[in-house]
């Protein structure tokens, strides 16, 4: 290499270098950006009011004297015919049976341990493994709060632990508890009387083993009728005790029952016939309802809605109340969170095929934002799916060319045209 092409090579790389530092230093000090995130976003529109539940509702009475034992639990499903309940002179009889089915529950899980068929395959590694397993199914049960799957998950829980125990431990053996739990059982049946009464279902519900009063008053056919005064006197008591100590409880007709309320509908925009979520304090899910009346208000001389939503759905928790905080989903929207103030115009002239497939170009000025790409910025345009006052929502699916989740979206040093 001669000494001129030495001297043209330095000279390029020192001007390479100034441009860069320059680069740099304009960067730096000119064209500074603030960014935000492009983060997952989902926004409803939510109405919450006092809501009272309107049922179809039977009460169920028996003489009042006497200790009642109830064969169903709330929220139960009843054929005609189902026992209701049984009523007995006092509660030791009642006391007699609990200590009945506990003794037959431990009897059931031993004679299952000790039949032969249980052991003679079981090896301990896998019993083991379904120790584990079945453990960390009791402690999801427990955390979740269902009682049922818990109880269920303790018993089996049992049965392996003890079938375990009784593969690897010669000297476990059941059968001497089995006779003595069979002999009590049969000690404890002996004294066992037949009941005073019997409480039946007359047709077919759902059984509540309370009321609240209200039974009488709050019925579908009179539920338009309610003012929003009357609404607001309701309370979530029980008030059995009025009726004499003479109440069962009652039975609810069919799966449909109602909800009704006065509630802001000017966000909502609900029609009569449309269909909504809600929310329910003492539920950890969203119903489905519809929409079957709703009548324009004044309280307290603002102008709001008074309606009525049937749903279909009936539950244990939902049962348990007549009025209740209540919460009306319209619709949840997901998208990409784009502040407004990073929302800038940009003109793109793009080629689009027609029905014939010919070809043309188009200019369209599109609204977008510009996103920091290294030391640049670039513009992508936003697919409008929710409007706020502070920000807009993009679809998460529009595809190229548009904003997309974790875009670093400038909110401020980009005027128009990336500049």
């Amino acid at each position: 290499m001669n000494e001129i092409t030495t001297r043209i090579l330095k000279g390029l790389l020192l001007v390479f270098a100034v441009v860069m530092v320059f680069s740099i230093v304009y960067h730096l000090l000119f064209q500074s950006y603030e960014t935000e995130n492009a983060v997952y976003y989902e926004v409803s529109d939510v109405s919450a009011f006092q809501g009272v539940y309107i049922r179809s509702e039977t009460v169920q009475r028996y003489q009042g004297t006497g200790a009642v034992r109830y064969c169903v639990g709330d929220g139960a499903k009843l054929g005609v015919g189902s026992v209701i309940a049984e009523i007995y002179e006092n509660e030791e009889q009642i006391d007699l049976r609990r200590r009945i089915a506990e003794k037959e529950d431990e009897l059931s899980l031993l004679t299952k341990i000790e039949n032969p068929g249980t052991t003679e395959h079981a090896q301990a590694v896998s019993l083991a493994a379904q120790i584990s397993e079945q453990y960390r199914s009791l402690v999801r049960a427990r955390e979740a709060g269902d009682y049922t799957a818990l109880t269920q998950c303790k018993q089996e829980l049992t049965v392996l632990m003890s079938t375990y125990d009784k593969i690897t431990k010669s000297t476990v053996d059941f059968t001497g508890r089995i006779a003595a739990l069979r002999e009590q059982i049969d000690g404890l049946k002996s004294r066992l009387t037949e009941p005073v009464e019997t409480i039946r279902a007359q047709h077919s519900a759902y059984f509540v083993s309370y009321a609240d009063g209200y039974e009488d008053t709050l019925k579908p056919g009179n539920m338009t009728g309610l003012t929003p005064e009357e609404l607001s006197q309701i309370a979530d008591e029980n008030k059995a005790s009025e009726a004499g100590g003479t109440v069962i409880g009652k039975l609810i007709d069919g799966y449909s029952w109602y909800i009704t309320g006065v509630f802001d509908n000017s966000k909502l925009r609900l029609s009569e016939g449309d269909y909504a979520s809600v929310r329910l304090a003492s539920l950890g899910r969203n119903l489905t309802v519809s929409v079957e009346s709703l009548i324009s208000v004044t309280v307290d001389g603002e102008k709001r809605t008074q309606g009525v939503f049937r749903c279909d759905q009936l539950t244990h928790d939902v049962v348990q109340h007549r009025t209740e905080r209540v919460e009306i989903v319209r619709r949840t929207v997901q998208g990409i969170k784009v502040p407004r103030s990073a929302i800038r115009f940009k003109e793109l002239t793009e080629t689009v095929k027609d029905e014939k497939g010919n070809e043309s170009e188009v200019t369209t000025n599109y609204m977008g934002v510009y996103v920091r790409i290294g030391e640049t910025a670039e513009f992508r345009k936003i697919d409008i799916v929710y409007e706020d006052e502070s920000y807009y929502l993009s679809s998460i699916t529009a595809g190229s060319g548009y904003v997309a989740l974790y875009d670093d979206i400038i909110v401020k040093g980009v005027v128009s045209d990336g500049a």
